[in-house]
């Protein structure tokens, strides 16, 4: 049984919580939140028995093998350094870091922590609905382009339309939020994860009046066709996401939570994809995470992990690049890094 910390006591956490029980893998024993109430009122029901008000003494004092990090997103390079300096297992909820400076100097401190691990939460691509549809691609013959999209309105867009402040922490930019940074990263790495890194990328965001991108359009091109990308935050989409072949489509009813993948052949006749299903999203991935931390050194898990980074390295790589071609920027990006 791995032993779990986490830093983030939210609607995500409790998600993974969840998964966690069902692998039956993972016990919570430890919660860090910013005050001691909160850490206790979250973590007792979940049977945590230690909580932490200091980063610093629920690493140094922590009783965990792994960290689960969902804080904002300018929080991921500071304590994901300190887990890696601890040596510890670390779960660091997409998008793992704001720019590729940060993930770098991350890369550079797990050569010197040889025995730290750190994977990105990117769920969707670990479930066995994506694994198929990933094997269907392989088997289509020609390729000519894909709609991708991700749209859910956030509860969490009132306060801005409201103008209550301080604004959500992820409509800020000082916490690198907006609908790049939250859920166009699942379009992203459903694209990087089936075609491969795009030759170049422009993205045409919606901003908010808090000063991120509330909805946009991102396109990727590759050498034979392009892939558009449509996410947002503040606003409602029931578009399925599709792949073109010639004759034939890959239809996806979403690509981040994946209940259904549908082939039609050329004659435009359906055949469903079938996969093993779990009705939580991230208990794939949490099995998978404990099968590599279980067994660090296993060739096998090796190449699992090798794979996992070099994939999250790309889609780090795009999202700065298409946030560069908006001209988009957060703090963050000119923070010196220890």
């Amino acid at each position: 049984m791995l032993k779990l910390g986490i830093i983030g006591t939210n609607i995500i956490t409790d998600q993974m919580l969840d998964a966690a029980k069902t692998t039956g893998q993972y016990q919570l024993t430890a919660v860090y939140s910013r005050t001691l109430t909160r850490a206790k009122e979250y973590g007792e029901p979940y049977g945590a028995t230690a909580f932490y008000d200091s980063l610093e003494d629920f690493f140094d004092e922590g009783d965990f093998d792994v960290v689960y990090i969902a804080s904002p997103n300018s929080k991921h390079y500071e304590q994901a350094r300190l887990a890696i300096e601890n040596d510890k297992f670390v779960i660091l909820e997409k998008p793992a870091f704001v720019n590729p400076e940060e993930f770098s100097r991350i890369k550079s401190l797990l050569a010197a922590h040889p025995k730290a691990r750190l994977v990105e939460a990117a769920r969707h691509i670990h479930t066995g609905l994506f694994h198929a549809g990933e094997d269907q691609l392989k088997k289509m013959d020609t390729i000519q382009g894909a709609n991708i999209t991700v749209m859910k309105y956030s509860s969490r867009y009132d306060k801005v339309l409201a103008d209550e402040k301080p604004y959500p922490n992820i409509f800020t930019p000082e916490f690198a939020g907006g609908a790049l940074m939250d859920l166009g990263v699942y379009a992203v790495y459903g694209a990087v994860t089936l075609f491969g890194v795009p030759d170049s990328v422009v993205y045409f965001p919606t901003m908010t009046k808090s000063g991120v991108d509330g909805m946009g359009t991102a396109i990727l091109t590759y050498d034979q066709f392009a892939v558009t990308l449509n996410f947002g935050k503040t606003a409602n989409s029931h578009l399925v996401s599709e792949i073109y072949g010639l004759k034939d489509t890959l239809v996806f009813d979403s690509i981040f939570d994946t209940t259904k993948v549908t082939y039609f052949d050329a004659n435009q006749e359906p055949t469903e994809l079938e996969a093993p299903y779990f009705e939580n999203s991230m208990v794939d991935e949490l099995n998978d995470f404990a099968a590599l931390f279980n067994a660090p050194d296993d060739p096998e898990q090796v190449a699992n992990y090798k794979r996992w980074q070099t994939l999250s390295r790309e889609v780090n790589a795009v999202m700065y690049n298409l946030r560069e071609s908006a001209e988009l920027t957060f703090p963050a990006d000119n923070n010196p890094r220890g």
